[in-house]
């Protein structure tokens, strides 16, 4: 029951635009709804009700870390958090996936564009408007189906114009880079159980017995959208120090016709987000 009290009472702090979503509407509090919780959380508002309310038995820790990233708490209100759901929270044989107040304000200040966090696994952790606007919105995504290694082997095509050249060098970075995390997180279950559903993909196979440390670099990406064509986008990868996330930017050089596009792209997107 204390969990519950704990998350309604941080879900009533969180200003609605601080999150990244829409703040008009009739609203009798200045916090967060149900429904916008279990949106940023990737849960069901009827699973976060019956948590709330005590009716649920004590949630998994990746429920406790995305309510954590959802509800921006702290280090210490996430530790706080894994304890009145009688867990503990993860330690440094896990894979990061917490994203701190500092790191939200800082994206916070990139409004208006396009991006993207991913953990060391490449596992999506937040995506604003405008990035679900620009590569379509990724809040049904369950599971595996987060992960960008594995929608590069094994999900539906991307809206990324690839040549055969590119793609091959592109998935072999991704390759390369998730290599080099489970060598650092060895003991990650369930980074260990991503590899072993990517090794049942003969490509991906292939490339992980191959072992290349081909690195991950920035690039120019077309981006074939649904209602205003192709973009010819900069895709820079930015890293946070200590956390080991990776957040990921799209821009458009300035007074440029890609600029005018990336413009109503995120407008037309983030209509029909709302």
């Amino acid at each position: 029951m204390e969990f519950g009290r704990a998350v309604r009472r941080w879900r009533d702090r969180v200003r609605p635009e601080a999150a990244g979503l829409p703040a008009g509407g009739h609203r009798r509090a200045a916090g967060l709804r149900r429904e916008e919780v279990a949106l940023l959380a990737g849960i069901s508002v009827d699973y976060l009700t019956r948590l709330e309310q005590g009716r649920a038995a004590n949630p998994s820790g990746q429920v406790v870390e995305a309510l954590a990233r959802a509800l921006r708490l702290t280090d210490a209100e996430r530790a706080h958090l894994f304890g009145l759901a009688g867990l503990v929270p993860p330690g440094p044989e896990a894979v990061p996936t917490h994203i701190s107040p500092s790191v939200h304000r800082m994206l916070d200040r990139l409004a208006g564009t396009p991006v993207a966090v991913f953990d060391a696994t490449w596992t999506l952790l937040s995506a604003n408007r405008e990035y679900a606007a620009l590569m379509g919105d990724p809040s049904g995504r369950r599971g595996h189906e987060r992960n960008g290694v594995w929608r590069n082997f094994c999900g539906p095509p991307q809206r990324v114009r690839q040549t055969p050249e590119e793609r091959r060098a592109f998935r072999a970075a991704l390759v390369a880079d998730l290599h080099a995390t489970a060598a650092r997180y060895p003991d990650d279950p369930a980074l260990r159980s991503l590899i072993r559903e990517l090794r049942q993909n003969e490509d991906f196979a292939a490339l992980w017995e191959n072992g290349g440390v081909e690195p991950h670099r920035a690039a120019r990406k077309i981006i074939d959208h649904p209602q205003v064509g192709p973009l010819t986008l900069d895709c820079d990868i930015l890293t946070v120090a200590g956390s080991d996330l990776r957040i990921m930017v799209y821009t458009a050089a300035p007074g440029t016709d890609d600029a005018e596009r990336l413009a109503l792209v995120t407008v037309l997107g983030t209509q029909s987000l709302v």
